[in-house]
């Protein structure tokens, strides 16, 4: 944010848009992926998009961008075996139900089991050694046995609210950094919620990134 602050994009060329920023950004991910943890890497990926983006980076490079970062998070899924077989057992989820489908298939079980109202506060039975990592991963499944439909739903409006409240922070603040910095922190918040929801649901693969300000513990 204070990079890209201290410069006047309206004059500014892509070089002086792009570096030193992007090239730090590449030697940190890089480290996040060897630990390995793609899923971070993949939330942070966001994180730098969406300041590029509010930046004014030109559309065209914006887009050459993030196709470069979906093939590399690609290819680095298929690249560890516990990562392609979440791949896979996403592309085919009755596959190996009992294996590496399994989380993915009790999430399912939970939000099934909810219906409209849920089975009430405290009720889910899935999370009972029955849903793997329950309490962080795999919360907003257990919140759908619970409270139902009307209760994630009400969760995912409440994302949708703080991205309202993040992004309008960002537009109405008059100091540039400041106005990078909500737009950073927008983007944080609601690109790990967005893959935290996709993965529960079944839209995306299980990638191990809790739901911020719910999950337990360092959310």
């Amino acid at each position: 944010s204070h990079l890209l602050a201290t410069r006047r994009m309206d004059r500014a060329s892509l070089r002086e848009m792009l570096i030193p920023l992007v090239p730090a950004a590449v030697i940190a991910l890089a480290l996040i992926v060897a630990q390995p943890d793609l899923g971070q890497t993949v939330s942070l990926g966001i994180i730098l998009l969406g300041l590029l983006w509010y930046a004014g980076l030109p559309l065209r490079v914006f887009l050459s961008s993030l196709a470069a970062v979906i093939v590399s998070a690609a290819a680095l899924a298929m690249a560890e075996g516990y990562r392609s077989d979440r791949v896979m057992s996403w592309l085919n989820p009755g596959a190996d139900s009992q294996g590496s489908g399994y989380q993915a298939r009790q999430a399912r079980f939970a939000l099934a089991n909810g219906g409209f109202f849920g089975d009430g506060l405290g009720q889910g039975v899935q999370k009972i050694h029955y849903l793997p990592e329950a309490h962080t991963d795999m919360i907003f499944a257990v919140i759908g046995e619970e409270l139902g439909l009307l209760g994630t739903a009400s969760l995912i409006f409440a994302y949708v609210l703080f991205a309202w409240a993040g992004l309008k922070t960002a537009l109405e603040c008059r100091d540039p950094f400041g106005k990078r910095l909500a737009a950073g922190l927008t983007a944080l918040v609601c690109g790990q919620a967005a893959i935290n929801l996709a993965a529960v649901l079944g839209l995306a693969p299980l990638t191990g990134i809790p739901l911020p300000f719910v999950s337990y513990g360092g959310s």
